[in-house]
């Protein structure tokens, strides 16, 4: 079962989110038939968006986090409610590239830099909240603490980790986010600094046995950590038949009248979970009637 931690230092100074998200990646694997790197790259923007999403504080919030540094991986789209759940896509999900020189998967390549991380808030209001900034490396991580840091004014640290295993499913995946409050005092600061110098992989934390409350000693060592919640998070797409009946009536009376005319049938797929649906020229002929009621 993937899952969420949520947590603080003792004072209230330091919060943090840790995750075990390999169940959840493996999901998105599994309808995606990602590569290796695309499964890396997936994952870890998936577990970001999820631990993201938790972070929003209404029942109906949405957040939408979009990568494209215009690599061979093309653009990745997560879309995560308030509770954690969480779909997403690779726009090339079967790209391979040759690994780094130290063996480890080439995220960074795959991803690109040229580019930006958007992240969209959709909280009720009458715009949703959109922030932007520059790819750093396209290891997803490090692109992730810059935007906190320079788009909210938020200081972040953040690690993400995907491992792969040898028959492409998904060994370990997971990470956290850890956040200073306005509370946080120079020596606590210190201390998590020190802390943090000495997190390895965290992928292979979590492949070793670790868990999101192991992430979390180790983050807040010295700093007394306290645990308030466990979210247990899922990768589930909402589609249905009705919604894509939606869209297709949203493409307008034109758009229709000639898929029905050339086509006589539509077969639309979902990006987030790749089924297909299906309508025939009676169910497009129907649709179309409903755009002269």
């Amino acid at each position: 079962m993937s899952y969420i931690l949520r947590g603080t230092s003792k004072n209230h100074g330091i919060r943090i989110f840790a995750a075990d998200t390999t169940s959840m990646v493996e999901e998105a694997r599994r309808l995606h038939n990602t590569s290796p790197v695309a499964s890396a790259a997936l994952g870890r923007a998936l577990t970001a968006s999820s631990i993201m999403g938790i972070m929003m504080k209404g029942d109906n919030d949405k957040l939408t986090l979009s990568i494209n540094g215009k690599g061979p991986l093309g653009t990745i789209v997560c879309v995560a409610d308030s509770k954690g759940t969480v779909k997403g896509y690779v726009s090339n999900p079967l790209v391979d590239i040759p690994s780094r020189a130290d063996g480890k998967l080439d995220v960074g390549s795959a991803v690109g830099i040229n580019g930006l991380v958007t992240i969209i808030k959709d909280m009720g209001m009458k715009e949703p909240y959109t922030g932007q900034y520059p790819l750093v490396n396209g290891e997803i991580a490090e692109d992730l603490t810059a935007y906190y840091a320079y788009s909210e004014q938020q200081p972040s640290a953040i690690a993400l980790g995907v491992l792969v295993d040898v028959d492409y499913s998904i060994k370990a995946a997971g990470g956290f986010i850890v956040q200073l409050m306005p509370e946080a005092e120079e020596k606590d600061i210190d201390i998590l600094e020190k802390n943090l110098s000495q997190i390895t992989s965290v992928s292979h934390l979590i492949d070793d046995g670790k868990t999101p409350e192991d992430l979390i000693n180790l983050v807040l060592k010295d700093l007394e950590p306290m645990i308030y919640e466990k979210i247990p998070v899922s990768y589930k797409c909402d589609c249905s038949r009705e919604r894509i009946e939606k869209a297709l009536i949203s493409i307008g009376k034109k758009d229709l009248d000639e898929i029905i005319k050339e086509d006589k049938l539509a077969e639309i797929s979902c990006h987030f979970c790749n089924t297909v649906y299906h309508f025939n020229e009676a169910e497009l002929i129907d649709l179309r009637k409903s755009l002269d009621n």
